[in-house]
């Protein structure tokens, strides 16, 4: 019998091996326990980086990490429960208009989000922005909001009990160079999303600059690996791979993203930020076996209904005035032309250098910062028109922001062709 130590189990994956369900067991359990030290964790990261895991070992690993905590239950809900995850990117919002999207199509959504970390948005920081408004939510009080149903929604930071093993082990990745890993990003994301407890669950991967995937390759092995952990356990588990070289939508920002949101509910805001929210609405009223079309339902204001009652459940104003930056820079067009192309990642590092993001967990954010798009790659423009808006805070970091967006954009003489914004699916039809 293979000893459980975790010198064994390092060396093990090191040499290309493959770990037992009693290994992984033990040294997820260990590492969580304190057992097992931070460094020699970070070793068997690195070790599983280089040398990979199989389906088997995944699976094993992701429901060590669930088995780490508690597990969430709402079988009981009058309602079904489906859940949606976004791998991340520039001016992604769209949890805002679509959980309350998909609750008033008569679905459950208990959506646990992230803050945001470097270029990418966290979901909570936007919602923090509204006056009032708290992320943490006891389960009893969660259970209260989905059974409501002029609620049906709710958005919250995870509790401190779901899958801690994967909050330990993510925390060590981040400085560890071990990040890069299919099987423990796919672990990382579906262990929390499966112990949540949602019976259906649709997965947006990003694919693009502005993304941490780069490659469609590299996003359909992500997908096919979480679609396969969902499956596995009983999740009804469906991923859609989407465009993200340009940013999602008019804004980056917290407060801007809100406003955005709350346009796109009102029948109106930018077109792609409205087609992937009906999409993905379509994909979780399917996955919990709702006949109805989600377009009629944003359009019909039943979805501003559930948004303004999902903000008051968690404390905040839906009427109140939302944080704006007290200082404002624009960037202008050199030329006539056509806007060819608008770089996702440099839109969102100005956007955290902005104050709109943070370098390490737990900083603060600028609720009002962020970068604001008067045009999208294939709109005429006009010499002097404004293209970028840069609010903030802190003036002191225009310069840094500006430098970002040196070379983020292009003008030419004709347009781009058209990207589609869903580029594949992955999963049962």
């Amino acid at each position: 019998m293979t000893a459980l130590d975790a010198v064994s189990i390092i060396t093990t994956k090191r040499d290309g091996g493959e770990l037992s369900d009693a290994q992984i067991d033990w040294v997820v359990d260990a590492f969580t326990r304190g057992e097992v030290a931070d460094e020699q964790m970070s070793a068997l990261a690195m070790a599983i980086v280089w040398r990979g895991m199989t389906r088997h070992e995944t699976a094993r690993w992701t429901a060590a990490m669930i088995a780490s905590g508690s597990r969430m239950d709402f079988t009981d809900l009058p309602r079904p429960t489906v859940d949606k995850h976004s791998t991340g990117g520039v001016g992604d919002k769209i949890t805002l208009p679509l959980a309350p999207l998909v609750a008033a199509c008569g679905a459950a959504v208990p959506q646990l989000s992230g803050r945001g970390l470097g270029h990418t948005g966290g979901t909570l920081d936007k919602l923090e922005s509204i006056p009032g408004w708290r992320a943490d939510v006891s389960v009893a009080r969660m259970r209260e909001i989905l059974t409501d149903p002029a609620i049906g929604a709710v958005v919250c930071a995870a509790g401190a009990d779901l899958a801690p093993a994967d909050k330990r082990l993510y925390a060590l990745r981040d400085v560890t160079g071990t990040v890069e890993s299919i099987p423990l990003i796919a672990s990382s994301i579906m262990s929390k999303k499966i112990a949540e407890g949602t019976a259906a669950l649709v997965l947006d991967v990003k694919v693009g600059s502005g993304a941490f995937l780069k490659t469609l390759d590299g996003a359909r092995e992500l997908a096919s690996a979480m679609v396969g952990l969902g499956t596995d356990s009983g999740v009804r588990t469906v991923a859609l791979l989407t465009a993200m070289d340009t940013p999602l939508g008019d804004t980056a920002g917290n407060a801007l993203e809100v406003a955005e949101s709350v346009r796109v509910l009102a029948g109106g805001g930018p077109a792609d930020v409205v087609e992937l929210t009906v999409t993905l609405a379509r994909e979780m009223v399917a996955a919990a076996g709702i006949d109805i079309d989600p377009a009629d339902v944003l359009a019909d204001g039943r979805a501003m209904d559930h948004w303004r009652a999902m903000v008051r459940a968690q404390g905040g104003d839906p009427d109140a005035a939302l944080p704006k930056a007290r200082h404002t820079e624009t960037l202008r067009a050199e030329r006539d032309g056509v806007l060819t192309r608008l770089d996702a990642m440099g839109v969102g590092i100005a956007a955290w250098r902005l104050g709109a993001g943070r370098v390490r967990q737990g900083e603060p954010v600028q609720f009002g910062a962020g970068v604001e798009m008067h045009a999208k790659p294939g709109d005429p423009v006009s010499a002097g028109q404004p293209l970028l808006t840069l609010h903030t805070d802190t003036p002191e970091t225009f310069p840094g922001a500006v430098a970002a967006l040196a070379d983020a954009y292009a003008i030419g003489t004709e347009a781009p062709a058209r990207v589609p914004l869903v580029l594949d699916r992955i999963g049962n039809s």
